[in-house]
């Protein structure tokens, strides 16, 4: 017989940037509540993404400036790094994070922290398997899933049999690989190209499209393109690796697929970054009468409830936008729905994120792409980096100022900010759009001189009418035969 299962009010699945705050405000509200992680408390932010990769971006944007000193006319000599040093201040960094979320949940009265692995036996009944070992069963009429998501593995032949990085692992690394090659342009391919390029690293970053950042406006992705590629990172689009060969430890031989043809490319290290895939596979959902997607994300309402009443999923498992933030973002509504009894939901929120390349891209709204997906008019202001007084005088003269204005109200529908702090200037025109100020207010203000935002006055004094595109009529069986003349 199996022990009676220990009852809860509430579980949390995942002591990530959504469930672990809002464990901890189940517990300050009475509930008796088990958050249960089976690796790092703080999720993959703390430990694995954003605090470790923003930590190295920002050294190897140091190592890039002393580089480039003698054009400010400061003189230096070679640059050397310390990789102990840089490991020991990236993982002083990460622990620090890491601590103060532990010490949060330390002592809290109503919250047991369980360290292990939670499937559900039934449906609002789970295991702990328990990284110590043994299991324990747990029951609770409420469940909140957030158990985030892992980077994803293409299709490559014998890919399995090699010693490649990932997003994860290549932050574990204590060395700078001599020649790296970067399989994925989105998001995460960029900026750990740029970054171990400014590190030391030969990069080549290949990738399957037929541009960089595919979500993008195709003007942003050409130009950072061009800015990479200007830092010696060597680019292939259109382009396909098939199959990889361990030759040595360090050499890895790859086969890569081009409109040309075939190729082969040696390289010391070969880092994986096509994506990420939800942990949800290991919870035995089918027992929880949770639902999923054919991705494997769990489907959720616009309250975060699953198809199963009384559990609830939030963050990157559900399929959304993949940061920190939106998971943030999420636990607010579950804290009001659950603790407030507010109907509070997702909604139409416009989802602001910055790559953290340098120049940064910030973005929040509807892009270009989007409008003219969408067949609707707009006002389309921009100007290029270098036309930014403050950024003549900082020596950051590359990227490009793109804004989207609605043409009857003159609100802000969105932008894109391909510049020195991008991602500040997209949040001071975030500001903007929540306040539903009209672009003129922006245009006319008296800015600070010289500053960055300064820069808006002109950007918003260069607007151009641009007319609703067709909708793409959608192939219906009738249309192509029609389209089609056999």
């Amino acid at each position: 017989m199996h022990p009676v299962p220990t009852l809860f009010d509430a579980i949390v699945v995942g002591a990530g940037q959504g469930g672990s705050p809002l464990a901890r405000d189940l517990a300050a509200a009475g509930w008796k509540t088990a958050l249960v992680e089976r690796e790092y408390v703080g999720g993959t932010c703390v430990n694995r993404g954003c605090t470790p990769t923003k930590t190295l971006a920002a050294i190897a944007e140091v190592a890039h400036l002393v580089r480039q000193s003698e054009t400010f006319g400061v003189e230096s000599g070679p640059v050397s790094l310390n990789m102990g040093h840089i490991s020991q201040r990236r993982q002083k960094i990460v622990e620090n994070f890491r601590v103060s979320q532990l010490e949060k949940l330390k002592g809290m009265k109503n919250l047991t922290l369980l360290r292990g692995e939670a499937v559900f036996t039934g449906v609002k009944e789970m295991e702990v398997r328990f990284n110590a070992g043994g299991s324990g069963r747990i029951r609770a009429q409420t469940i909140i899933l957030d158990t985030g998501s892992r980077p994803a593995m293409p299709k490559i032949d014998n890919l399995q049999n090699i010693d490649f990085l990932t997003s994860r692992t290549v932050l574990d690394t204590s060395f700078i690989p001599p020649h790296l090659a970067i399989v994925g342009g989105g998001y995460v391919g960029v900026e750990f190209a740029q970054m171990f390029r400014r590190l030391g690293s030969n990069v080549t970053l290949i990738q399957s499209a037929p541009q960089l950042l595919p979500q993008e406006d195709e003007d942003m992705a050409r130009i950072l393109k061009q800015i990479l590629e200007e830092e010696g990172i060597r680019i292939s689009l259109n382009a396909r690796v098939v199959s990889v060969r361990q030759r040595s430890a360090q050499q890895i031989e790859l086969e890569i697929r081009q409109a040309a043809g075939m190729r082969k490319k040696i390289v010391s290290h070969l880092l994986v970054a096509t994506g990420r895939r939800p942990n949800s596979d290991h919870l035995n959902l089918p027992l929880s009468g949770v639902e999923t997607d054919s991705r494997g994300y769990i489907k959720v309402s616009a309250g975060l409830e699953t198809s199963q009443e009384g559990i609830f999923a939030l963050g990157d498992v559900t399929g959304g936008a993949a940061f920190t933030h939106i998971a943030y973002d999420d636990y607010r509504v579950l804290r009001r729905r659950l603790l407030a009894g507010e109907t509070a939901e997702i909604g139409e929120r416009n989802i602001p994120f910055t790559i953290f390349t340098d120049p940064q891209l910030g973005r929040v709204g509807i892009s270009e792409r989007e409008a003219r997906r969408r067949g609707i008019s707009y006002m389309r202001a921009e100007m290029p980096v270098w036309q930014m007084a403050r950024a003549r005088e900082i020596g950051r003269t590359l990227g490009k100022l793109k804004v989207l204005i609605h043409p009857e109200n003159q609100q802000i529908l969105g932008c894109g900010i391909l510049a020195p702090q991008g991602g500040e200037l997209m949040s001071a025109l975030q500001i903007a759009m929540m306040g539903r100020l009209p672009y003129t207010r922006l245009r006319d203000a008296a800015f600070a001189h010289p500053t960055l935002v300064e820069s808006f006055n002109n950007l918003f004094d260069r607007t151009v009418l641009v007319p609703a595109a067709p909708v793409p009529k959608p192939v219906t069986r009738t249309s192509l035969s029609e389209a089609s003349p056999g």
